[in-house]
């Protein structure tokens, strides 16, 4: 019969556009597959010549999604080429905004792109299998669902004016001191919120632990792990080091975030736009890692609140006290760190400067200069690195986004996905939507890392080697 290819086109429940070719042998068993990512991203070069200051506002437009990630990154890489330290009522202002962000995106993400493989299951019928059947099936967790975002995207507009696309952050700190009101009002509805995120946290941990063999087997390999702590080991979002360590859970290294290029570099493949970074002493592909919730909680010791802290500990138990390796587990994880999240903005907003009106630092004109900011983004590691002329105008703009930084993996999880459960011969939506689950677990945000125009209908057709179309499925 000849080599026989499907593809999947596009990956649903992601932001972005993504598509999977999965190769058939003679015998219908998958021999390979490939996940690619097609778009161009140029908004590197599109930045050279720009002054640096409009580096905050610029690269949020990167994405609907997670444009608070862009901004925090893009700011704290602008106080680097001033050569200025935001005064500390700003960077918990930036702190605050994040944690916003991190509620609203770890919200969507479960219940919306999760929860419908979850709830209602792999194999569940793709036009209820979706949020709408969420909202049909438990119309109660739906309204949790929508509340929860609601509520994130109200701290991001409290402090930067709107949900999408906020102004706040300036070289050298913010534009804005926090309302008194608009704390009151913040911290008024977060016994609300936490209720919520416990319902998710269960849902996920019950779910988890009814399948438990699945999740110890989906798309689970040995990797290396990166994200940001603090002196004591502590997880960080905002600010830190930077760790990495291996399968084994043993340290690599920990690193200053302007010291990144001497420890990542990028890989290319040719069927990919998106590039791999790796671990550059280990070398490709040895040296992959997996960033975001499950690549943060494998790289940190505790966490600074007391509820996330407590199920921190419990994640930890799953394997023993090893890296967990399932990408099923990412799910778990990003809750852990949604109830973080609420914790920490309680933390903020107690702290006495949170309402300090010295809010920036105004830098001096010291230029040319050079300026590195890492944040952790939802999705992981973000890195914006700019280097300016003597006037102030960007000479070079190299981004690093979270996305991008699992991309290797991503295409691992996809292809063992394929080999567990594709079968050529009788080939069945369900097979493939377990394919786009395991690329769900890391809630890709293509758009992010990529851009695409167009409409992207998914049809998957399973074709013979002379050209004889044998099966198809359309959405």
């Amino acid at each position: 019969m000849g080599a026989r290819k499907i593809t999947i086109e596009p990956v649903t429940r992601i932001e972005g556009h993504a598509r999977v070719t999965i190769h058939l042998n003679d015998q219908g068993g998958v021999e390979q597959t490939f996940f690619h990512v097609d778009e161009f991203r140029g908004l590197e070069k599109f930045c050279e010549g720009r002054p640096y200051f409009e580096m905050p506002q610029i690269t949020q437009r990167i994405c609907g999604i997670c444009p608070v990630s862009h901004h925090l990154a893009a700011a704290k890489a602008c106080d680097g080429v001033a050569r200025v330290e935001p005064p500390r009522p700003a960077r918990l202002l930036r702190e605050l905004m994040h944690m916003g962000q991190l509620v609203q995106s770890h919200g969507m993400h479960f219940f919306y792109l999760a929860a419908p493989d979850l709830v209602l299951g792999f194999d569940a019928d793709p036009a209820i299998r979706n949020v709408f059947g969420i909202i049909k099936a438990n119309p109660e967790l739906a309204l949790k669902a929508v509340n929860l975002r609601r509520y994130g995207q109200r701290v991001i507009e409290r402090l930067g004016g709107k949900r999408i696309h906020p102004n706040l952050s300036v070289p050298g700190g913010v534009n804005a001191p926090l309302n008194p009101k608009d704390r009151d009002e913040i911290l008024a509805e977060m016994e609300t919120m936490m209720d919520i995120a416990k319902v998710a946290v269960d849902i996920g941990k019950n779910w988890l632990g009814a399948n438990k063999e699945l999740a110890s087997t989906f798309a689970s390999f040995p990797s290396n792990y990166m994200g940001l702590v603090d002196e004591e080991g502590g997880l960080q979002l905002y600010d830190g080091e930077i760790r990495v360590k291996n399968a084994e859970g043993k340290y690599v290294a920990q690193f200053k975030p302007e010291h990144y290029l001497a420890h990542v570099a990028e890989h290319v493949e040719p069927w990919s736009f998106l590039k791999y970074p790796y671990y550059r002493k280990m070398g490709f592909p040895e040296g992959f890692y997996r960033v975001g919730p499950l690549g943060r909680l494998n790289v940190c010791d505790k966490i600074g609140t007391p509820l996330a802290n407590k199920e921190f500990k419990l994640f930890r138990q799953l394997n023993d006290g090893r890296p967990v390796e399932g990408s099923l587990y990412y799910h778990y994880a990003r809750l852990i760190e949604l109830v973080y999240a609420l914790e920490r903005i309680v933390q903020l907003l107690d702290d006495p400067d949170i309402l300090s009106k010295e809010v920036r630092a105004y830098p001096e004109a010291r230029l040319p200069g050079q300026g590195v900011g890492v944040i952790e983004a939802p999705r992981g590691t973000l890195f914006h690195d700019y280097s300016t002329d003597e006037n102030g105008l960007l000479t070079r703009v190299n981004l690093i986004v979270a996305t991008g930084n699992n991309n290797w993996a991503m295409h691992t999880a996809a292809g063992m996905v394929a080999k567990a459960c594709v079968d050529g011969n009788k080939l069945t939506e369900g097979m493939l939507n377990r394919v786009e689950a395991a690329i769900r677990c890391y809630d890709p945000c293509l758009s992010c890392s990529t851009h695409a125009v167009g409409k992207m209908p998914l049809e998957i057709a399973l074709v013979a080697a002379d050209g004889t179309v044998l099966d198809r499925i359309s959405r």
